[in-house]
């Protein structure tokens, strides 16, 4: 039993709980200031500052696209972007493309800078700015990806966020793209498994973590996410010797207390494609957790909620991967112990030990009924009962993430990157969000 209760709490992990209950306990203070809100408005009383005054608007909004390579899918990002706002307001920065990534985005109306040669998404970024005077000629700056579709309330939704001046970035939510040609088995359960990663770490973590009073979150990611344009000047985006940009963009705002980090899984929601194939799948994960490590090392630990919360995730993310990893060997150990013992080819010694103190079948429970609670929680959400089926095959991806986890931290202490960038493979599309 005590087995079983150690393998559940590093499946689901503490910093779930604690971030779950902040979340809850958000949702209550927020309904508590509607009412309030409500109440006011209905007896007439004139509240001495309007959050809407705060709030910027679309024609507020220059929206940046970096690119490398991307005709596959640039289109169908600038006509979903193109739906919501005028092609004037989207920049598209093609990073030493070599294919009709100018071309298209050109034909589409947006301005396009063809750099050259590749420097890489951050660096791309910071010569968009530099080159379309964005921070001069805009209030907000929405960083986009060329695979990402943005929702139709899109800005309705975000912008609202900046509801005080003090907010100064507008998390985006993360949401996988099913569309194109009909998916196989793999694909399948590589995308509907990044699904449940997003839900469970922006509903369950997130939510929480950018409650007024936490701000404490660690990603403003990429793909689809707006900054004010007043504080991309003290950010250092193109930071040497990091893979990615983004967990660095967010570190600074917190680590130069540029301002608050807003996020609500309900708000500004896109659409990104996601790896269909282990080889793909492999080296986004690999890339990810290499500009986390790299990040985290780059900057020095401080004195604050922010760094307290997350000295508490790396605590647990370092020993949970350990542990997961170690699963693997623990269980094929104590499977073959079991077994002896069942068959009385052996009573007692070493491997007779480790099936008595880690049976395997609280080995196997205590990481698959966890692990299958937060695909139910994923299957409700996203709506989508399939996931059920594929989530038996998502426990050997938990143990599969761990591992590349523990090995992007080695590689992190061993060496920088360019940030010089290859496109991913893309999928064609279709005109319709699944």
């Amino acid at each position: 039993m005590l087995t079983f209760a150690i393998v559940v709490f590093f499946t689901i992990g503490l910093n779930t709980l604690v971030w779950t209950v902040a979340g809850l306990s958000r949702i209550a203070v927020e309904a508590t200031r509607a009412l309030r809100v409500r109440r006011r408005r209905h007896s007439g009383k004139i509240f001495p500052a309007d959050a809407l005054s705060h709030r910027p608007t679309r024609s507020d909004v220059a929206v940046v696209i970096a690119a490398h390579n991307e005709e596959t899918v640039i289109e169908e990002t600038l006509r979903a972007a193109g739906r919501l706002i005028p092609p004037y307001q989207i920049f598209v920065v093609s990073d030493g493309s070599s294919d009709r990534t100018v071309e298209l985005a050109r034909a589409a109306g947006a301005n396009v800078y063809d750099l050259n040669p590749n420097r890489g998404k951050a660096g791309a970024i910071v010569a968009a700015l530099e080159y379309f005077d964005l921070a001069g000629r805009f209030d907000v700056v929405m960083l986009l990806d060329a695979d990402t579709r943005l929702a139709d309330n899109y800005f309705e939704t975000g912008l609202a966020l900046f509801d005080s001046p003090d907010v100064v970035a507008v998390a985006g939510r993360a949401t996988t793209l099913l569309d194109g040609p009909r998916q196989g088995l793999e694909a399948r359960i590589l995308t509907s498994y990044r699904e449940r990663v997003y839900i469970a770490m922006q509903f369950l973590h997130k939510f929480g973590q950018a409650a007024r009073h936490a701000d404490a979150v660690a990603i403003v990611p990429g793909f689809a996410s707006m900054y004010r344009s007043r504080i991309l000047a003290h950010i250092d985006i193109a930071a040497e010797g990091l893979t990615i940009e983004d967990y660095n963009m967010t570190f600074e705002v917190h680590a130069k207390k540029l301002g608050r980090i807003a996020f609500h899984p309900f708000a500004s929601i896109a659409h990104t494609q996601d790896p269909d194939t282990l080889r793909d799948y492999i080296k986004q994960v690999r890339r990810w957790n290499l500009g986390f490590w790299q990040t985290l090392l780059r900057h020095k630990p401080r004195l604050n909620r922010f760094w307290a919360a997350l000295a508490l995730f790396v605590s647990e993310l370092a020993i949970s991967s350990i542990v997961m990893v170690a699963l693997v060997p623990l269980l094929v150990v104590s499977t073959l112990g079991w077994g002896l013992e069942a068959a009385g080819l052996v009573t007692t010694g070493a491997l007779v030990d480790v099936a008595t103190v880690a049976p395997p079948l609280a080995l196997l429970l205590g990481v698959v009924l966890p692990d299958y609670a937060l695909t139910l929680i994923a299957a409700v959400v996203a709506k989508r009962p399939g996931y059920l089926v594929l989530g038996l095959a998502y426990p050997p991806l938990r143990i599969l993430d761990a591992w590349l986890c523990l090995r992007a931290f080695v590689q992190a202490r061993s060496g920088t990157s360019t940030g010089v960038w290859q496109s991913p493979t893309r999928r064609a599309t279709s005109s319709v969000v699944s």
